[in-house]
């Protein structure tokens, strides 16, 4: 009987089976016992399938009664995160659906002094080998305590957990697809740290990252890129190693810092670091008297952003914005603080969560009604309520029009505010001129916004320029890289262009990490038209389990039983929906694709001129939308794409 290997070599990687660890060229890395023995399984079984049962049996146990398919998957995607490895695009690990994992890469088995080669590469020649990891840098606590009782510790791995998949996922689909563009520099805030001893006083560290990211953000976009807020907000309080945020982010330089009290006297420290090898580039401390702290954000933001541009060699092309929260009153930092507590909720994509953002958006305006981005934050929560909703477009529309146009009346340059104009026009009045200008306007004023390059890549969508679409969309994962609806609308750019394997992919990367994420929900129109029948119906069955039975559950299911030719089944589901639509009052958009399913063409162009008559947003897709294509060789519906202003060949 073969002797089992105590040392496993493969790639920049060694395995050491007796002392359980893992290093990358000498450096140890971290990885949970469960990941580590499906590592060892895959690595003694290398070029070879390993079975989930097999898995099942050699790791937990067969006698072990536990949420088996949870834990496998939380191990590979922590596997695949340490290796940084994708599951779209292995290097090391390759999914067999329905059946387990193979391990790809050559592996050399050391059994004391005797050295055998077990399994030649799978790999084609010339692929890249991992990128070689820097030296584990960790960041400090600031000296934070950390106080949790026993009855916390279940939760306080499940969150732990959370973070892992967070990372695993994002740094898989960032390398997947959203690459640095060659000479450009990307740099993360993460958020400052509050050592006053005053919990009062964190709206000042927080509002110093924000103006941080503002400053370094106008510097040269063209050649420094600057991470968005919400995806360092979870590096709040320190702990993760800097490698780690390296990897997640995809970022060459870290700025992290802290903010001390010492009576009438505020001290500020900055410190930039190369993630690479965890090497110190530059280090400042500002002393300054407590005289106005809201004035000291912009003087202190502004002295570092200066530093650091010269450090890097950037600021060549520097623009104007807006000056983030430099000169707001106390009610006016309130407001700022409930703004971005409005932004979470809307970051949900669901009803629910919009009604609790519009709330916090009006507790906000109610708190200083000169702050513009609380009114561009409301004008885009109306604008998407209507559409997530179903509710016919005069119930929100009108309202988002006057936010919109309040927010430019209050700040001109603010870039928040032309893209939630951009969004009006484009939605609502198929003003395609108008809301392209604005979208290229905001990305003019802040081209480090996320938000504008999303949308931006959606407008082009809508127009069939899918190649300017994917390269925007490419800038705001890059901007953003942990942003569930950046990813989702990747997607769906995918699905649109046809590329209907991809966009199931994408989607389901982001289910990954948020199983019931709404947007999502697209997958199922891309099984619909990949021809995958059965995780059509499947997905709908999941969808039904979450939600109940619901209009658009109905309007789905008929679809599906049309297309697999269940016209009799489909035409009863289909009853159904148009009762549950006629009872709410909703937007007419909500069962266009479901007679297309069932084969009638007259009342989907009957429903189309409605919604055209009530300005739904569902025409936005008219152009580009595949379940559409029935109907393109008939005249009423080339008419109706010349009307919203759509009409001309898809690049």
């Amino acid at each position: 009987m073969e002797k089992r290997a105590c040392k496993y070599r493969f790639g920049p990687f060694e395995l050491r089976t007796r002392t359980r660890e893992i290093a990358k060229q000498g450096v140890k890395l971290k990885l949970r016992p469960q990941p580590f023995q499906v590592l060892e399984v895959l690595l003694e079984r290398a070029g070879d399938v390993v079975s989930r049962e097999e898995l099942h049996a050699r790791v937990w146990g067969k006698e072990t009664f536990v949420d088996f398919e949870h834990g496998l998957n939380t191990a590979v995607k922590e596997l695949r995160g340490v290796l940084s490895d994708s599951a779209s695009e292995p290097r090391y690990i390759e999914t067999i659906p329905r059946v387990g994992y193979r391990l790809m890469v050559a592996v050399e088995a050391i059994a004391g002094e005797r050295t055998t080669v077990e399994v030649e590469s799978t790999k084609q020649e010339g692929m890249p080998e991992a990128e070689t990891a820097a030296k584990p840098g960790q960041r400090g606590v600031g000296g934070r305590t950390a106080r949790r009782g026993k009855k916390w510790a279940a939760i306080a791995l499940a969150a732990v957990v959370v973070l892992g998949l967070a990372a695993s996922w994002a740094w898989n689909r960032r390398r997947a697809t959203a690459k640095t563009e060659p000479g450009r520099v990307m740099l993360a805030v993460l958020p400052f740290e509050n050592l006053t001893g005053d919990a009062s006083q964190e709206y000042f560290s927080e509002g110093l990252t924000e103006e941080m990211i503002a400053q370094l953000g106008r510097s040269d976009p063209e050649h420094l890129g600057v991470i968005a807020r919400t995806s360092v907000e979870k590096y709040q309080g320190g702990g993760t190693q800097l490698q780690q945020i390296g990897n997640e982010l995809g970022v060459n330089y870290v700025l992290e810092g802290s903010v001390r009290r010492d009576g009438e006297k505020v001290r500020v420290t900055a410190k930039l670091v190369q993630v690479k090898d965890q090497s110190g580039v530059w280090a400042r401390e500002y002393d300054r008297e407590l005289v106005s702290l809201l004035g000291l954000q912009t003087e202190i933001a502004q002295e570092v952003a200066g530093e650091i541009e010269a450090t890097l060699g950037v600021a060549k092309n520097r623009v104007k914005v807006p000056e983030g929260t430099a000169g707001l009153s106390p009610n006016g930092y309130a407001a700022h603080d409930l703004y971005w507590k409005g932004l979470y909720f809307w970051n949900k994509r669901d009803p629910g969560g919009f009604e609790q953002a519009i709330a916090y958006f009006q507790q906000a305006i109610e708190k200083d009604p000169g702050y513009a981005p609380a009114y561009a934050g409301l004008a885009n929560t109306y604008t998407l309520l209507s559409g997530y909703s179903g509710a016919v477009p005069k119930q929100y529309m009108p309202k988002a029009r006057a936010a919109a146009l309040r927010a430019l009346e209050l700040d001109g340059n603010l870039p928040e505010a032309h893209t939630a104009w951009a969004l009006v026009v484009q939605n609502y009045d198929w003003d395609w001129e108008t809301s392209g200008k604005e979208f290229r306007r905001a990305i003019e004023l802040n081209p480090n916004y996320a938000t504008a390059h999303q949308w931006y890549a959606e407008h082009l969508t809508w127009q069939g320029r899918f190649d300017e679409a994917l390269k925007e969309s490419e800038r705001a994962r890059q901007l953003d890289p942990l942003s569930l609806v950046i990813a989702a609308d990747h997607g769906a750019i995918m699905y649109y262009s046809r590329k209907y394997e991809r966009a199931i992919e994408e989607f389901q990367s982001v289910r990954e990490m948020a199983p019931r994420f709404p947007r999502t929900a697209m997958i199922f129109y891309a099984y619909l038209e990949a021809g995958r029948f059965p995780e059509a119906r499947e997905d709908l069955e999941g969808q039904k389990r979450s939600t109940g039975e619901d209009v658009w559950y109905w309007t789905e299911l008929a679809c599906v039983e049309g297309h697999m030719g269940n016209n009799v089944a489909a035409k009863k589901v289909l009853k159904k929906a148009t009762e549950e639509w006629k009872r709410r009052g909703l937007d007419p958009g909500t069962l266009i694709l479901a007679n297309l399913g069932v084969g009638d063409s007259e009342e989907a162009l009957r429903l189309l001129e409605e919604a055209y008559a009530q300005h739904s947003n569902v025409l936005t897709t008219i152009k580009v939308e595949p379940l559409f294509d029935p109907l393109r060789g008939d005249a009423r519906f080339q008419d109706l794409m010349r009307r919203v202003r759509l009409a001309g060949e898809t690049k």
